[in-house]
């Protein structure tokens, strides 16, 4: 038994069954790469950003649903799906697509959409759209925010185009609505902490996050941070040192928060660092050993802040 909270299970708990994740690849972009607020993205952004499994952007949302459907349907004989639009920033173009593309996943066995998204790319009208949708289809809805960092000096490093304020401002407007909010980390960003990395688990706790994605940093061919590693201007925390901030952060993270991810994956002939050359099973079972022989459950550390101070009166 897993000593912290699974996607896998709690969709099974959600939804009655096993329910999987088929990502739609639309042909957008981000405002970090079109010249709005830069022309190269992130430091660590590919030309495919993080849509390795995705289908070609030029099949239709319907298309790549059905396709895909199909082929987990009869491998796992599944019947509920997500709708995951994953690549680059999917709330960034005008509201009539935005629209149509929601609107075009809703086929049979869709239960949830999920949008990923940045946190300075979200409209008011693109939200109340999705309410609507919501309590008119009976769908779930869920949005994902890529963060990477609460660390403005590392945001600023790695070229986000955006600061914390601005995923503070949205993950508060994204929680008002109703919808679950799952945010990405990067666990082992050079310019971050061990500090900046657990203090990150006692903010999403305190915003009530619903999900977690946390990314192991790979390092990409032709990207800014491709660069600077054979530039050697920066280096990588050791895989124990990683296994020790991921768990820390799931101690410190509160009871009700679900993992959807531990680690990161990239093609090996397009990384030149991943995973420290390992299989990502195995660092996931490295964190799954660390916890079992510390004791330790996720939220065993998580404490309200006021009860820290209050307990000598008996709070």
């Amino acid at each position: 038994m897993k000593r912290y909270n699974t996607y896998s299970s709690h969709l099974k708990e959600k939804y009655g069954e096993k329910t999987y994740k088929i990502p739609v690849n639309l042909p957008v972009s981000c405002p970090n790469r079109d010249g709005t607020l830069g022309n190269r993205g992130c430091i660590f952004c590919g030309d495919v950003a993080t849509g390795f499994e995705s289908l070609d952007s030029s099949l239709s949302v319907k298309e790549q649903l059905l396709k895909n459907i199909d082929y987990i349907g009869k491998k796992y004989n599944a019947k509920k799906f997500i709708a995951y639009f994953q690549n680059f920033t999917n709330t960034y173009m005008e509201f009539s697509e935005f629209k149509k593309s929601i609107e075009s996943a809703l086929i049979d066995g869709v239960v949830e959409i999920c949008i990923s998204t940045r946190p300075d790319c979200i409209p008011e009208i693109q939200l109340n759209f999705l309410k609507t949708l919501s309590d008119e289809r009976k769908i779930n809805i869920s949005i994902e925010l890529g963060l990477q960092s609460i660390n403005p000096n590392t945001l600023r490093i790695i070229q986000r185009g955006h600061g914390f304020s601005e995923f503070l401002s949205s993950a508060l407007k994204i929680k008002s609505y109703g919808f679950d909010l799952c945010v990405h980390m990067i666990g082992n960003l050079p310019w971050d902490t061990y500090y900046d990395f657990v203090e990150s688990a006692k903010i999403f706790s305190a915003l009530k996050v619903d999900y977690v994605k946390i990314h192991s940093l790979y390092i990409l061919k032709n990207t800014v941070l491709y660069d600077m590693y054979v530039n050697k201007e920066f280096q990588i925390i050791s895989v124990e040192e990683y296994v020790r901030r991921v768990v820390d952060f799931i101690r410190y993270s509160s009871p009700s928060i679900i993992f959807q991810r531990l680690l990161a994956r990239a093609p090996e002939e397009d990384a030149v660092f991943c995973n420290w050359g390992m299989s990502w099973w195995k660092i996931s079972d490295m964190i799954d050993d660390y916890m079992e022989d510390g004791g330790y459950w996720q939220g065993d550390l998580f404490i309200p802040s006021e009860i820290k101070t209050m307990n000598k009166f008996g709070y």
